[in-house]
């Protein structure tokens, strides 16, 4: 593995978007309350009080699935990667949306400390966006989900081996979408939303 110092930008700008989706996801999953509140525990990430998973299970599987991102999101072949909120027939209730662009023709040093700012502010909007958001029923489920922008080739390596299609079906209408942050710099564009079925169906 590169070190950080000889790491290309889209590199270095993957690492730090990377932490950031693995903080902000555990933040969704916490406050849309899936698990006790014990299941979490505070910590402190970019200066600001956020919550880390204390679940042994919980933890790794946002973490495997997250870092499982780093080299896609380097060659920028994602598009989006949502937390999506299911009921028993793995229907979608509600997903919240981060929609990613990882500029390849950036070449100059990143800035982490800029662009560390400019995702901070996303993790202090997730918990003002929660009254905006739909209750979510008991005995649901969730998952990581990402949309690439094409499929992966074999040729990307066990990588792709850690992604599955997933099981959830889809909305038969286009979904109400409730903005809840964007930013575009000239190394990343990120854009965060949630998504929750039409009610006119």
């Amino acid at each position: 593995m590169e070190g950080r110092d000889n790491q290309t930008p889209q590199g270095e700008i993957a690492r730090i978007l990377v932490e950031f989706l693995e903080v902000a996801i555990t933040s969704i999953v916490f406050l849309k309350g899936v698990y006790p509140t014990g299941a979490f525990e505070r910590r402190r990430y970019m200066n600001l009080v956020v919550h880390k998973a204390r679940h042994p299970q919980l933890y790794d599987y946002i973490h495997v699935a997250v870092n499982g991102l780093l080299p896609f999101l380097t060659k920028d072949l994602i598009d989006r990667v949502a937390v999506v909120f299911l009921d028993d027939d793995a229907l979608p209730i509600e997903r919240f949306v981060f929609k990613l662009n990882v500029n390849q023709s950036y070449s100059s040093k990143v800035q982490q400390a800029d662009l560390e700012f400019s995702l901070r502010s996303f993790l202090i909007k997730l918990p003002l966006s929660e009254p905006l958001t739909k209750d979510l029923p008991p005995n649901c489920r969730w998952e990581i989900t990402a949309y690439f922008r094409g499929l992966p080739q074999p040729s990307t390596g066990k990588d792709v081996e850690t992604w599955i299609p997933s099981d959830a079906k889809q909305w038969q209408q286009p979904p109400v979408i409730t903005p809840i942050k964007s930013m575009s710099s000239e190394p990343l564009g990120v854009q965060v939303y949630a998504e929750n079925p039409n009610p006119s169906w």
